[in-house]
Parts: C-alpha cells; sequence; structure tokens
C-alpha cells in the first residue's frame, strides 16, 4: 500500500508542478493566435502548391526520359 500512496503524491506534485510552470507561460492574445494561424494555413497551402507543381514536373519529365 505504500508504494501506491507514493505514486499518488508523485502525480499530485507532477499536476502541481504543471500548474505553476503553465502560469508562467505567455499566452498569445486572440488577434495574435488569429495571425500566426492564418501564416501556418497560408504557408501550408503555398508549400502544397510548389510540391504538387514540382511533382507534376518530375513525372512529365521522368516520362520523357523513359520513351
Amino acid at each position: 500500500m505504500n508504494k501506491i500512496g507514493e505514486f499518488v503524491d508523485s502525480i499530485k506534485g507532477f499536476v502541481t508542478d504543471v500548474r505553476v510552470e503553465l502560469k508562467k507561460c505567455a499566452w498569445p492574445s486572440k488577434p495574435e493566435l488569429v495571425e500566426s494561424t492564418v501564416v501556418v494555413i497560408v504557408s501550408c497551402v503555398i508549400l502544397a502548391v510548389f510540391v504538387g507543381f514540382s511533382d507534376t514536373g518530375l513525372m512529365w519529365l521522368m516520362g520523357l526520359v523513359i520513351r
């Protein structure tokens, strides 16, 4: 039973430490969060378009080489 009590105490200590550390965090405001989200989405779209064009171009080039 002693091991169970030690385990529960360690869990409580962990949760307490997590709460203390989360209070130290600088959380972004809603406008900052929206702006960052837009930047990430636009970056993902640009990357997807680049990869799509690259894939299409390489497929076309490989088609020319194989023939």
